[in-house]
């Protein structure tokens, strides 16, 4: 509520900003709220504050002087509730209670209050000291806990912490909010309430560790955190069973989500600000909510445009096969699309080819769902099913607004396929997404959508499909021996053994022992010839398709991560586990 207050201070001119820094400075020394030590100051009165968050919110205020307090709504809360949160009962109309609060946009307390009482609440504002004169006369004198929360829960969270082995935690600061917010105005984190201490951790030790994702999982006795690090999960903390319900609903709120919403899956997404070492970064997070046996699961996608790399060269591709995906996307039209599961790097590599064809000369749009990164120049169209704006609707308008490049973030069903083949067909560059195994099994989902052959076979362009393996640890690499055998039953031919160079990762504290640091792709990449034209135009097996671009040079995903293993980027084990 600092931050909330002070602009609004500022916005109404109540304050000047030399007053809201000075009393800033006076809160972090002394504690307590914002507008407290603004009235300590003399700057306002509380009478002042009331009237703004009353006017701001619309929320009424009440003077809780002429309110006569009815003994049995004082027994709903707990004394300890009602000084924690600096609230207190005022009246009760049917399911409703009316509860004086100095922040009527605490929404942990309302919910907490919720949860005790079986009852809805709607706030009124009232004044600081007049509440606290109100709870100690009402239920005797009672401290309120040190920032909502007692020492013990504290205790427990920098115990929790210490398994993060956060990197320099004290000079990094994180904000979550749909407004831009200046870092230098808020609180140090060490003395934030426990579970926002918790939840920033967090987010800063997925950033920190490179991790793609934070899993949230709640089980019947345990809270289990773990985190996506180069395309494994792995455990980082198991914070008390307590925090669950505190952690997860400070996430929905900070993603804009309904708190109150405990039976149906909810989506959203966190726009996040930090410093670390003096150079601030935005990142979002993708936050997906599903309601399981023993509470709510949460995943966070962590999107950072830091870690997307838009140079083609560094995906991973071998000479030939960047040489052949290059030329096809730069054709006046045609498809091109990339195939492989969730998490394998096909948006990057979509980007990156974006970035190769984004002149000011060419109209790009692109229809996504979600739209992942902003990209400079170019048009990008958020999917929203909901509402009907599906992939279908957004090419169909697509087509009138002038396009030289078109970019489907996924083909998932038959009108969307037919819209972008068309496209395809009348002089637009098309690139997407389908989810296939490999490449020759990309014009087989093709035909089974209903797209004639003869049309799949005259608007591909080239088809890539592509996985992601671990990165060998540069800092901790040695030579690692492997078997010939065992490599030529890999699938790798024998004229490579002379030149093989496996590497292997013993383990330290870059890569967290685990003998890999980041990923690279593997790529196979099927340029549609004339010959495979012909093959598609007789309705060939996928067999057929596979054999005849092999011949052709076509490098498969399998071994394109043998010869990877040769030149000692990934192992043998990687390779293994991530193709067929």
């Amino acid at each position: 509520m600092a931050v909330r207050l002070g602009e609004l201070l500022l916005r109404e001119r109540r304050v000047t900003p030399t007053q809201l820094q000075e009393a800033l400075t006076y809160q972090r020394t002394n504690g307590g709220r914002l507008g407290s030590s603004l009235v300590k100051l003399g700057f306002l009165t509380e009478d002042d504050i009331s009237k703004l968050l009353s006017r701001q919110y619309g929320v009424p205020a009440v003077d809780l002087k002429a309110v006569t307090f009815d003994q049995t709504l004082l027994r709903l809360i707990p004394a300890e509730t009602a000084a924690k949160y600096n609230v207190i009962p005022v009246s009760k109309t049917g399911n409703t209670l009316t509860l004086a609060m100095t922040d009527p946009t605490n929404v942990f307390a309302m919910d907490d209050i919720k949860f005790r009482t079986g009852l809805n609440v709607e706030p009124v504002i009232g004044a600081e000291t007049a509440i606290q004169e109100a709870v100690n006369h009402y239920y005797g004198a009672v401290s309120a806990p040190v920032n909502g929360h007692n020492g013990k829960s504290m205790d427990l969270v920098n115990r929790a912490l210490e398994d993060l082995n956060l990197d320099g935690q004290e000079d990094v600061q994180i904000v979550a909010t749909a407004e831009e917010i200046d870092a230098a105005s808020l609180e140090k984190q060490s003395g934030e309430a426990p579970v926002i201490r918790l939840a920033n951790a967090l987010f800063l030790a997925a950033i920190q560790r490179g991790a793609s994702d934070i899993h949230i999982e709640p089980y019947e006795k345990d809270l289990r955190i773990r985190f996506r690090i180069d395309g494994v999960l792995q455990s980082v903390m198991t914070p008390p069973l307590k925090f669950r319900d505190p952690l997860i609903s400070r996430i929905k709120i900070m993603a804009r989500l309904d708190i109150a919403e405990k039976r149906l899956p909810q989506d959203g997404r966190i726009k996040a600000r930090f410093n670390d070492r003096g150079q601030s970064r935005e990142i979002d997070f993708r936050v997906s909510v599903l309601p399981t046996l023993f509470g709510e699961k949460v995943v966070l996608r962590l999107l950072d445009s830091k870690g997307l790399r838009l140079d083609m060269s560094q995906l991973g591709f071998d000479t030939e096969g960047l040489r052949r995906f290059d030329h096809a996307i730069r054709k006046p039209w045609g498809m091109v699309l990339v195939t492989g599961p969730t998490g394998s790097g096909k948006t990057n590599t979509l980007y990156s080819a974006l970035s190769q064809l984004n002149q000011p000369g060419v109209n790009i749009m692109t229809a996504e769902d979600p739209v992942e990164f902003n990209l400079g120049g170019i048009n990008q169209v958020q999917v929203k099913e909901q509402i009907g704006l599906n992939f279908a609707h957004v090419l169909r308008s697509f087509l009138r607004q002038d396009p030289n490049i078109i970019l489907v973030g996924e083909i998932r069903d038959a009108e969307t396929a037919g819209i972008a083949v068309k496209a395809a067909l009348t002089g637009h560059l098309v690139l997407s997404t389908l989810h296939t195994n490999d490449a020759p099994s990309s014009i087989s989902r093709l035909v089974n959508m209903g797209i004639e052959p003869f049309l799949v076979a005259n608007s591909i362009n080239l088809v890539a499909a592509q996985r992601l393996v671990r990165r060998v640890c540069d800092n901790c690499k040695d030579p690692h021996d492997i078997p010939a055998q065992r490599l030529i039953d890999a699938g790798l031919p024998e004229s490579e053994l002379p030149n093989i160079k496996p590497m292997k990762g013993r383990g330290c504290e870059r890569c967290t022992g685990t003998g890999y640091k980041g990923r690279v792709g593997l790529f196979e990449i099927m340029e549609i010839t004339d010959s495979i034209r012909e093959l598609i135009l007789r309705a060939a097996t996928m067999a057929d398709l596979r054999d005849q671009a092999i011949a052709e040079g076509m490098t498969t995903l399998r071994l394109s991560g043998l010869l990877k293993v040769r030149d000692g980027m990934t192992t043998l084990d990687e390779v293994v586990r991530e193709t067929m």
